[in-house]
């Protein structure tokens, strides 16, 4: 469909977008995703959600301050008041947002796109060199930031970079000086719907992080279709977990999500599964968000904190083994919801929830979505063969200024890059990236499979498989174990881990090297790192 005209005075971000040959197909094909040709996503979901009727309820739990709705709208309005008054913002700036989950980075995210502005949240541990990327990629000039996250910032903002203004928030900063003095009511940006409210830097494992450009629509689209029909949201619901505003896994689950259907967001106060199993406790949490390996952690720590709060969890990140959901079932009742997202479609597309799980598979594409496996000539391959996972509907790929764009969108469709394959009743279920699938022999084996394997053994907390040259093999299957306490990692445990696997899959996919180690490399979102496991063995 042809692009609205703009609400935005400062057009480079839409000039960077692909060329529209090179987007994939945006279809829109529910009642859920029919949007008007003008919105702006801040205002659908907080000023909403006051005229709604929510805005007594609370928004936000935290440690350092709690907010309901009206007093959140009202926080982001004197923001906005000052963003635009005080700091020169005009519709189509971008601006980077940089702290870590808080009251405060709510109210900001919610002030910037109200004002016009384009929101470019970064990881909180992001260094000075990486950030400096993200600035020039974006061309941004001005930054919010968490006070106690601001040097790095002002390195960035020292060098010979875009970046010119960093104004801090914290008691006695000036963003909340400038607030203060500002009223609590906002003349709103008036926005396309396909204008850009947000830009999401992958993160940049190796070489030049990709820039995801996503509309306002986009962002409501998130919660009308995976939130909607996965979760069955209601007011009065309490969201938590780990990943942070940065990973749209974390935007959904903490920002979006509550707002859309009068919910709350609990957030921890410092990284950890111990902090976010302390937050449950304290705030009565009703539904987890976060990767598989911080289920696995939180069964260590279920007797220490009464998490009988929760209802219901979801995972993402990386594909959830059958053991791990077990596990989670008998210690909790709870079904966890798996899901497959990306930076690129912004959020999951693929799950199941309630009585439709399998556990191990992903699930079918959630209403709004198209999913298929393909082969190498693009076409869909037969039920039970492997292929790469290709995904469209109301969201996808659109990189700023990157020939990338080519090869994530092929015909239309996104190519996530994982493989794939569909059973008879439609399920989807996870191989491997693609870069996960080992050729050992002749054979071609899944690292994943291997380590779903290893987590049914009692002695394993977790493990990563990957490949590694074998002059005889070509590549031979590693497995990198954490082991639980008690346990040791010896000739005995591997021998014995070996026969395990072979008796659970078939004998040749079993870990020919065993590593022992106390930790495995993970992003701050919990997803482990195997392309370092990798390079150490070069």
């Amino acid at each position: 469909m042809p692009m609205q005209p703009s609400g935005y005075v400062d057009g480079t971000a839409r000039e960077a977008l692909p060329e529209e040959s090179d987007w994939p197909s945006l279809i829109f094909t529910t009642p859920d995703v029919q949007y008007p040709d003008r919105l702006n996503a801040a205002v659908e979901l907080l000023d909403r959600a006051v005229e709604n009727g929510h805005g007594d309820r609370v928004a936000v739990y935290s440690e350092e301050k709690t907010l309901t709705y009206c007093e959140l709208l009202a926080a982001a309005n004197r923001m906005a008041n000052a963003l635009v008054d005080d700091l020169g913002l005009v519709p189509g700036n971008r601006v980077l947002l940089h702290g870590p989950n808080s009251a405060d980075m709510v109210i900001a995210w919610y002030a910037i796109l109200k004002a016009g502005g384009i929101v470019v949240a970064t990881m909180p541990l992001l260094r000075e060199a990486e950030l400096t990327k993200v600035v020039t990629k974006g061309q941004i000039a001005l930054c919010l930031c968490d006070a106690r996250l601001a040097e790095p910032v002002h390195a960035v903002a020292r060098s010979e970079t875009p970046l010119t203004t960093v104004v801090e928030w914290g008691q006695g900063r000036k963003l909340d000086a400038l607030c203060a003095r500002k009223p609590d009511s906002f003349a709103n940006c008036d926005t396309a719907a396909d204008d850009i409210a947000l830009i999401a830097f992958t993160s940049g494992t190796t070489g030049e992080p990709k820039a995801c450009a996503h509309f306002h629509r986009s962002i409501l689209a998130m919660a009308d279709t995976f939130a909607r029909h996965m979760l069955s949201p209601r007011p009065g619901d309490i969201y938590a977990g780990t990943p942070p505003f940065a990973f749209t896994f974390g935007l959904g689950a903490f920002v979006v999500f509550p707002a859309r259907f009068g919910a709350a967001v609990a957030l921890p106060s410092k990284p950890g599964f111990e902090a976010l199993c302390e937050t449950i406790e304290r705030f009565r949490v009703t539904h987890t968000f976060t990767a598989p390996t911080g289920y696995r952690a939180m069964l260590g720590l279920k007797e220490k904190f009464n998490l009988t709060s929760l209802k219901g969890g979801v995972s993402a990140g990386e594909h959830l083994p059958a053991a791990t959901w077990q596990s989670w079932k008998v210690a909790t009742g709870i079904s966890l919801i798996d899901g497959i997202g990306a930076t690129e479609m912004i959020h999951i597309f693929i799950s199941a929830a309630g009585s439709k799980i399998r556990p191990g598979a992903t699930g079918k594409p959630v209403p709004g979505y198209e999913a298929r496996v393909i082969g190498d000539d693009g076409e869909p391959v037969a039920d039970g063969e492997i292929g790469r996972l290709a995904v469209r509907g109301p969201t996808g790929c659109l990189y700023l200024s990157d020939e990338r764009q080519k090869s994530y969108v092929q015909n239309g469709w996104n190519i996530t890059g994982d493989l794939y394959r569909r059973d008879e009743d439609g399920y989807f279920w996870y191989v491997a990236r693609n870069d996960d699938l080992i050729v050992s022999s002749g054979y071609n084996i899944a690292g994943p499979e291997v380590e779903q394997a290893l987590l049914m053994h009692d002695a394993v907390m977790e493990c990563a498989v990957v490949g590694t040259p074998c002059d005889e093999r070509g590549m031979v299957v590693t497995a990198h174990i954490v082991l639980k306490d008690g346990h040791t990692g010896n000739d005995s445990m591997t021998a014995d881990l070996q026969a395990f696997v072979k008796r659970t899959i078939a004998p040749y996919k079993y870990p020919r090297r065993i590593v022992y180690t106390d930790t495995l490399p993970k992003t701050q979102t919990g997803k482990i790192q195997r392309f370092r496991l990798r390079e150490t063995a070069r």
